[in-house]
């Protein structure tokens, strides 16, 4: 893709979708926040930071976008775009720096966040947990353990006393991959286990959690629950059998354990005959909790992948690569995948189940002076297809970009730059992109 091949506005606009349809921008709270303020605790990505080669120069989230400190100029900043919702998340280790004992001033400082929110006539949709666990906990064996899901469930009650009157939505864990497969089985996130028997059992037990958070936020009274499970499009590298069996098994791990199970309280039958003897006893008896029923079901989605037979034991597949354009991620452009999965989810699973696209952008290699025209580009050809879903009867509700912030991305520090406002991390200066006045036209059409 060359640059005359980019646009430098959105050609999709408000006025294209209906008029209950919500736009929202996300960001997270350990990415944003500033870790080492407010009297919140040390987190299993503090630990997994420390270890040499884990990430991208040791960085960690203590100063972040120090959000804690600048949240009511970052709202002005979503006001001001125009966006209807913004999806935000709560820190464990902030509300409860051990997993058990409270922090008043970490739920005061997301009182203040949810307010800042109203007065500005944006709707709170809340997300529990998006990776913060509290490190205590990761050391009574954290996602591996059952005990999590239910200290979670506490915590779930903690901030739906507080909070629970005013969030316009609710999901209690961001992308269960990730937190379990991603983190237990490749290592590639804390707590950086490469374990088969430690991933079935996050895998089931994250599921256990979202299913009891559920239960303890519907007996508080808070409203609009859902789920926000990512998803991505899985190719076969060949037209080899071996290569397309590969891909259905990334598939099922990736895309359909988690939906399935929340939404059906079924897991996929190949993938249970992978992972029979890993996952915990008994744990056919836990469906019906991680089935609770929802109002609503998220979507995440950034890319595909071209999947491989690997030589080497189940799930025996391995990632190569593909023809695309591709993000400063490495990740191919693909909206098509967008679409395949959008519609095989309310096929299989959703039905007439509002949807929404719960995290959607891309990683550019961002300067302040450079208009990120990649980027509107991106997010262009996805709001299309959602466009055409929309007009084809996919009960697609809502739209989110992320991110409103460049932040800290993980594994890799602070390089990877998402957000539709640029910051600069020695001052935290935050300047909009030509991404944010771009949408800014697009949601005032």
């Amino acid at each position: 893709m060359t640059r005359s091949d980019l646009r430098d506005a959105l050609s999709v606009t408000r006025s294209d979708f209906p008029s209950d349809f919500q736009f929202a921008v996300a960001t997270s709270a350990y990415q944003i926040e500033g870790h080492a303020h407010g009297g919140a605790g040390p987190t299993h990505w503090d630990a997994f930071a420390r270890v040499p080669g884990k990430v991208d120069r040791g960085e960690d989230g203590a100063l972040a976008c120090d959000h804690f400190h600048r949240w009511a100029e970052d709202l002005d900043l979503i006001a001001e775009a125009g966006f209807d919702a913004y999806r935000f998340s709560t820190s464990w280790a902030r509300i409860m720096p051990d997993g058990r004992q409270l922090n008043e001033a970490g739920l005061d400082f997301y009182d203040r966040l949810v307010d800042g929110m109203l007065e500005r006539g944006i709707k709170p949709m809340a997300t529990l947990y998006h990776w913060e666990l509290p490190q205590a906990l990761s050391e009574r064996g954290g996602w591996t353990s059952r005990e999590i899901p239910e200290r979670f469930a506490e915590f779930s009650a903690r901030v739906a006393r507080r909070l629970g009157d005013r969030l316009w939505s609710t999901a209690p864990v961001n992308e269960p991959w990730c937190v379990a497969w991603l983190s237990h089985f490749h290592g590639y996130h804390a707590p950086g286990l490469a374990d088969l028997t430690a991933a079935a059992r996050a895998m089931h037990h994250v599921g256990l959690a979202h299913g009891l958070s559920i239960q303890a936020l519907r007996a508080e009274g808070v409203p609009n629950l859902g789920a926000a499970c990512n998803m991505e499009y899985a190719l076969p590298a060949t037209d080899r059998d071996a290569d397309r069996q590969a891909a259905d098994i990334y598939d099922g791990i990736y895309n359909r354990w988690f939906v399935g199970g929340m939404v059906k309280g079924i897991y996929p039958e190949d993938i249970v005959d992978g992972l029979s003897d890993h996952l915990p006893d008994g744990w056919q008896n836990d469906l019906k909790i991680i089935s609770e029923p929802i109002d609503w079901m998220g979507i995440n989605y950034y890319t595909c992948k071209r999947i491989a037979r690997a030589n080497a034991p189940w799930p025996a597949y391995t990632e190569r690569e593909g023809p695309l354009p591709k993000t400063d991620m490495g990740w191919e452009i693909c909206p098509d995948g967008l679409d395949w999965l959008i519609r095989r989810t309310v096929t299989d699973y959703t039905g007439d189940l509002p949807l929404f696209i719960t995290e959607n952008g891309m990683a550019n290699a961002d300067q302040v002076a450079v208009p990120d025209l990649a980027r509107i580009d991106y997010l262009d050809r996805h709001l299309e297809r959602m466009k055409t879903m929309v007009e084809d009867g996919i009960p697609l509700k809502g739209y989110t970009i992320w991110s409103l912030l460049d932040n800290y991305e993980w594994t890799l520090g602070y390089d990877k730059r998402f957000g539709l406002v640029h910051v600069d991390f020695d001052d935290y200066t935050r300047t909009p992109k030509a991404s944010y006045h771009a949408v800014q036209r697009a949601l005032a059409a």
